[in-house]
């Protein structure tokens, strides 16, 4: 997420009449504040259509549905609008108007890694997610190595988990899916030693 692209404070309701005015731009709206989305590299576009293709498949026939990074996600406890790489919702989806582009109950998030947007992703962002009562799991993919970490909610507690190393199957119990590592990083070239 990089810097405010406009200096002062806009309502929910401007936000979105200029996000769903855009044409081509993706911003994030958080405390009255829109931010601008960077470009996604070789690799983060690779590992999206990889998951989001692992995914869908997965889910065939079945009461979840899976929506890709043009999804805009409400965290209605905070206000907070964002786009994740890649969002499940299970049961008749809720969206917050009748223009269906503004999802209010996901079931499990995932966001690839960057280095601009890493902090934030494990940080503020995750704190606003974990508001959402519908929200069972919260999945980081690392693009620059092998890397998918899992924050599954039990209760009131997060459970973490991570899995690192070629031929591992990450467990997504809340969608009944699974996501092998071989296939999330498939096509996908690791930097080399010292480069991010």
């Amino acid at each position: 997420m990089s810097a405010a692209s406009r200096p002062s404070f806009v309502t929910p309701e401007e936000y979105l009449a200029l996000e769903r005015a855009a044409t081509q731009a993706k911003h994030e709206f958080v405390n009255g504040r829109i931010y601008a989305l960077a470009g996604a590299s070789r690799a983060h576009n690779t590992i999206a259509i990889n998951l989001a293709r692992i995914i869908s498949t997965q889910l065939r026939g079945r009461a979840c549905q899976a929506f890709g990074s043009d999804m805009r996600v409400k965290v209605a406890s905070t206000g907070m609008y964002t786009y994740p790489d890649l969002v499940v919702a299970c049961g008749e989806p809720r969206f917050e108007d009748g223009q269906v582009d503004t999802l209010l109950d996901p079931t499990l998030i995932v966001e690839i890694l960057s280095p601009t947007t890493e902090a934030y992703d494990r940080g503020d962002k995750f704190a606003h997610y974990r508001r959402m009562g519908s929200l069972q799991e919260y999945v980081l993919v690392a693009q620059h190595r092998m890397l998918v970490e899992r924050f599954t909610r039990q209760g009131d507690s997060w459970v973490f988990s991570t899995a690192s190393e070629p031929g591992m199957v990450v467990e997504l119990p809340s969608i009944g899916c699974t996501l092998a590592l071989d296939e999330v990083y498939e096509r996908v070239e690791f930097p080399v030693d010292g480069e991010r």
